[in-house]
């Protein structure tokens, strides 16, 4: 025991932790936010993409991803600098990062609750769900805002206005108590079973619309890989909310592991979910195109 305390206790591992964290981050947020930029710029430029909801939603969620990033390299930037920020502004740098985790969470339930509604539903869910889409937003970012500002106030009760601005060179994250663990856990699994229920959902009506049909094989396809997509995000939260902080090498070296599966996952989402879509993947190319053909013409044309 007094070993695994005393690793615990060396600021040398923290700062690695947070090095590597970040420097994750970086690649990923490039990554992300590079895909992120392309998608949104197409969805802006036709009028037909903006009004469809599963293109807000996917804009929505890569926004999340990118911002997510762009959070996970502050964060993780103080720690492994040792930037001695105020602990106020290192709980709002963490709240706001794991708000906007949760943000792509929700948004992956409600993108698979809107699949299952225009698959299953298509006639009666168009109106309905063009109709509340800002509503359910706004809902969902309240909820998780509330819930989140609920959770620091409850575990910063006993801590004094001094103790809350005086600086932290490691940085110390909030909502490592049981009960945020617990609640945690809840909104994670609610949202998982929404993503689920819905998933199992489609997949039954593709098998019963007919098992050779050539769009109903490629659903399910889709459906599974999704489905793996979600695990990468899933499996790695889960152990992190259920262990919390636990002295030791090993634990460390776990969590650096959990933590490179976890930022695969993020840096493919944009793939997964976005150029998957055979609409987008058509558009980008012609995107692409125009800006080679565009490029040629300047090169060719040479110095005025």
């Amino acid at each position: 025991m007094n070993s695994s305390l005393e690793h615990c206790n060396i600021s040398d591992w923290l700062r690695l932790e947070a090095t590597v964290k970040a420097s994750v981050y970086v690649v990923a947020f490039s990554f992300a936010t590079f895909i992120t930029v392309v998608i949104v710029g197409i969805v802006l430029q036709n009028l037909k993409l903006r009004t469809e909801v599963r293109y807000l939603l996917l804009c929505h969620q890569l926004l999340c991803i990118s911002f997510y990033c762009a959070l996970g390299v502050v964060f993780q930037g103080m720690r492994a600098l040792l930037a001695n920020s105020p602990l106020l502004i290192c709980w709002l740098v963490f709240g706001a990062q794991l708000s906007v985790g949760e943000g792509i969470l929700f948004t992956l339930a409600l993108m698979a609750l809107n699949t299952y509604l225009a698959i299953c539903w298509p006639l009666k869910s168009l109106a309905f769900v063009n109709s509340v889409k800002y509503r359910i937003l706004a809902g969902t970012w309240t909820i998780i805002i509330l819930k989140n500002i609920c959770l620091f106030l409850m575990e910063a009760i006993g801590s004094t206005p001094v103790d809350v601005l005086k600086s932290e060179p490691s940085c110390p994250v909030i909502l490592n108590s049981i009960p945020s663990r617990i609640i945690g856990m809840v909104f994670l699994c609610f949202s998982l079973s929404v993503i689920l229920i819905s998933y199992s959902l489609i997949y039954q009506e593709g098998k019963r619309a007919g098992h050779f049909n050539r769009s109903n094989i490629k659903a399910r396809k889709t459906v599974l890989i999704h489905l793996l997509q979600l695990s990468l995000h899933i499996i790695p939260t889960l152990l992190f909310i259920g262990l919390g902080k636990i002295c030791g090498v090993f634990f460390f070296a776990l969590n650096l592991v959990l933590f490179g599966i976890f930022a695969f996952a993020q840096c493919f989402n944009p793939l997964i979910y976005g150029l998957q879509n055979r609409e987008l993947r058509n558009r980008l190319h012609h995107w692409m195109c125009c800006q080679l053909w565009c490029g040629h013409m300047m090169d060719s044309r040479g110095p005025v």
